[in-house]
């Protein structure tokens, strides 16, 4: 990317931040006043001073040509990653040659530089370098198997916990409050089962959540019998839906698939916080294979997953999709260079068809709360108390979220809008459309809405 001279997008710099909190401290450091002897390299490093508290000044340097994603060094003491210096450097330098021009970096900087391409240079020379010593198979299959074991017991116990449910009327799961439910969540992580425990969480918020609670009970209660059902009968599912039936659970998966090489362009990049993992999920689309693909990266409680990739760019890499019956979720491969601009957008549908592809894809994987869709040609409007997103040629409409109508994202939307019909992507479920991203008609950049 820099090394062709082409600098990010302001959005696709604040892409990057770890909270909005980040996001709101880097673009107040955005700007010259607080920094001197800034400057920037065509081989895609980034550098600069920035004012600090103790008079000294923290030294900030960013590289930008990695192709796994942009790296970061800064003498802050901040454990985010990026940090709001490296934040406000980059949107400083994506302002244009007059606000950080090119020249040689420091020494300070030049160091780290090196150190990482001399790094770099080793693993591409030695792939297998890093890679650890031989596995143990048979090992390996005697701890899966115990572990299959502990599933079993904990699936077992949650049937019997949803039978006394049912038994007893759900007006009694109101009564009962949210300890019964955390009680069995954690019986569920005993069992090694987290997808378990994920869901068991979720019946707990149910009750008490406003008109209709009951219903939506019985019908979680429905899916997670069904998950139950699937994994104590997973021998005469048909393979791909037992292996989504294995990913549900919570059992880890690795990439099974051949790996596909495209410029996969970066659709969406969003976190989901947890009190013990931060899970990042990143929306890419192949520009010529049409597949759309979920990347996952964790990182531990208050530190963001390093894997980091800016809206709107495209990445020329291999992908390896993992085993399941409609997962869309691949592992990232070999990367051939660094993210690049690119004008291409990904093709659009209706809201009828998005509707469509979403029942098509329960029929698969009954378990799965949304698909990715990009519509075509929607304009914002309100519905009531809510907003929706309105076929501009035809007169089908799909509801937002309650979470996204509550999001800041939505006037984004609006304004972006103004009206007019505008694309936009996100992901399309039984609760409704959540928009991530949008573009507007004609020419025009990508639109991070969350």
């Amino acid at each position: 990317m820099t090394q062709q001279g082409v600098r990010w997008t302001a959005d696709q710099v604040l892409a990057l931040a770890p909270d909005s909190a980040s996001r709101k401290a880097g673009s107040g450091l955005g700007t010259a006043g607080p920094w001197s002897g800034t400057g920037s390299s065509r081989e895609g490093a980034v550098w600069g001073l920035c004012e600090g508290g103790g008079g000294l000044p923290y030294r900030t340097v960013v590289d930008t040509a990695d192709a796994a994603g942009p790296a970061y060094r800064c003498s802050c003491p901040s454990r985010k990653f990026p940090c709001k210096h490296a934040l406000g450097l980059l949107l400083l330098w994506s302002d244009g040659e007059q606000s950080m021009p090119a020249g040689q970096a420091p020494d300070w900087a030049e160091e780290w530089i090196a150190g990482r391409r001399r790094t770099q240079g080793k693993r591409e020379a030695d792939p297998a370098g890093s890679a650890t010593g031989p596995a143990d198979p048979e090992g390996a299959r005697r701890r899966a198997e115990r572990r299959a074991e502990r599933i079993t017991s904990g699936a077992t116990e949650l049937e019997e916990r949803l039978t006394d449910l049912l038994r007893s009327g759900l007006a009694s799961a109101e009564q009962s409050g949210y300890g019964l439910w955390e009680e069995t969540a954690a019986r569920m992580v005993d069992a090694q089962a987290p997808g378990l425990a994920a869901r068991v969480r979720e019946l707990g918020s149910i009750p008490a959540s406003g008109p209709g609670w009951p219903v939506r009970l019985l019908e979680e209660c429905a899916l997670l019998h069904l998950l139950d059902q699937g994994w104590l009968h997973r021998e005469r599912l048909p393979d791909a839906l037992a292996a989504t039936v294995r990913a549900r659970v919570g059992l880890p998966s690795s990439a099974v698939g051949p790996p596909v090489r495209d410029q996969w362009l970066v659709l969406a990049q969003y976190d989901t916080p947890d009190p013990k993992l931060t899970t990042r999920r990143i929306w890419l689309h192949g520009t010529t294979s049409g597949r759309t693909a979920l990347l996952l990266s964790y990182g531990a409680a208050g530190r963001a997953p390093e894997l980091s990739l800016p809206v709107g760019l495209a990445l020329d890499a291999e992908l390896s999709a993992h085993a399941g019956a409609g997962q869309q979720r691949m592992s990232l491969g070999e990367q051939f260079a660094p993210p690049v601009p690119t004008g291409i957008r990904p093709p659009g549908v209706t809201p009828t068809e998005a509707t469509a592809r979403y029942g098509e894809t329960l029929r698969r994987d009954p378990w799965q709360a949304s698909v990715p869709v990009t519509l075509d040609a929607v304009v914002p409007t309100p519905a009531g108390d809510s907003w929706q997103l309105a076929d501009a040629e035809g007169d089908t409409a799909l509801p937002l979220t309650r979470l996204a109508a509550s999001r800041p994202g939505l006037w984004r939307l609006v304004a972006l809008s103004g009206g007019a019909p505008v694309r936009v992507f996100g992901e399309c479920g039984h609760r409704g459309f959540t928009p991530l991203t949008a573009w507007p008609t004609g020419a025009g950049e990508a639109v991070r809405l969350c």
